[in-house]
């Protein structure tokens, strides 16, 4: 899938994704939620209110009010790529909630996965 197919998917659309990715594993969708805020800096009621919006995938991280500095700790590999190795910020932001997710999914504790 090219980029801009991937910009474009609504956040609505692909939030759900994330969390029975989650649910499946014995995590919640609070946990979610809160890797979520971690990372883009979005309150509770920001998060739900753009859950209910056509916002892409593009805008959400484009938008989001104060990406974590420590984000740039998010290593490793989802989608057979190097997260570190993204070049595009965007993708880079976008491949960086895939792996927090996948992090959570396989059990990893709450404070590791929120580096800092």
């Amino acid at each position: 899938m090219d980029n801009d197919k991937v910009y474009e998917m609504r956040f609505s659309k692909v939030y759900p994704l994330l969390v029975n990715k989650a649910l499946k594993k014995g995590r919640t969708q609070s946990e979610v939620d809160e890797v979520i805020r971690w990372l883009t800096g979005y309150d509770q009621a920001a998060l739900e209110a753009i859950r209910e919006s056509d916002m892409n995938y593009a805008a959400f991280f484009q938008n989001a009010p104060a990406l974590n500095p420590n984000r740039k700790l998010i290593m490793g590999v989802v989608c057979g790529v190097r997260v570190e190795q993204i070049e595009e910020p965007l993708m880079r932001e976008i491949r960086s909630l895939d792996k927090l997710i996948d992090e959570l999914a396989k059990g990893k504790a709450m404070e590791k996965i929120l580096r800092g």
